[in-house]
């Protein structure tokens, strides 16, 4: 009988961890900026930028300095995901450095070429097809402006960073991309469910 209210408690403890990611996942916020990303190299190294300080994005929100700066010391750039879309089951890479300048959000990451996604995705980014980059976070500070309505964000829980399609700020973008192998114009009619899908969830999370 112990054994079995043992049981029953861990299945209780399990379905309520569950709920919690659940409600953490709810709670995320996406920014995307046209990501200046830099040149991929043949081991799929790229960089750009995530955020850009001062700018405000589609849903009129802008991300003030020093917004990330305690969740950077907290996680460090290991701790960050490099996800495909916001998409928590399409990690695609990880990030080798994260941090904040004068500009924004400066990011330089490593995409794995074992994952087929991951591919993909740098196909993409060779020929100009994608250059989207996404952040995903949890607000935890924030005042909203009086004139023009949008949110003054000068505390971020960052979460993850995506390659994204369509980027909330049109600045945001990914700056190069060079690599060996070349790219395929079916790569595109492949992701174009996914792109869909992608904007689709865009518009809901807001």
């Amino acid at each position: 009988m112990r054994g079995c209210a043992e049981g029953r408690g861990a299945e209780r403890r399990g379905a309520a961890d569950g709920a919690a990611d659940a409600v953490d996942l709810a709670r995320r916020e996406t920014k995307t900026v046209p990501a200046e990303m830099g040149r991929a190299d043949a081991d799929g190294v790229f960089e750009g930028y995530a955020s850009l300080f001062g700018r405000e994005d589609l849903g009129r929100d802008r991300v003030m300095p020093g917004a990330f700066r305690r969740s950077l010391a907290a996680r460090g750039a290991a701790g960050v995901k490099m996800l495909w879309q916001h998409e928590p089951g399409e990690p695609i890479g990880r990030w080798l450095d994260i941090r904040e300048d004068a500009r924004g959000l400066h990011v330089r990451g490593r995409l794995a070429p074992e994952v087929a996604r991951a591919r993909e995705a740098l196909a993409l980014m060779r020929i100009g097809a994608i250059d989207g980059l996404s952040i995903g976070f949890r607000t935890v500070k924030a005042r909203r402006d009086a004139a023009g309505g949008g949110r003054a964000l000068i505390e971020i829980d960052l979460w993850e960073i995506s390659i994204v399609t369509f980027p909330l700020l049109p600045e945001a973008r990914i700056a190069a991309v060079k690599t060996a192998g070349a790219a395929g114009a079916e790569l595109s009619r492949a992701l174009a469910g996914s792109f869909r899908r992608a904007a689709q969830r865009i518009q809901t999370m807001r």
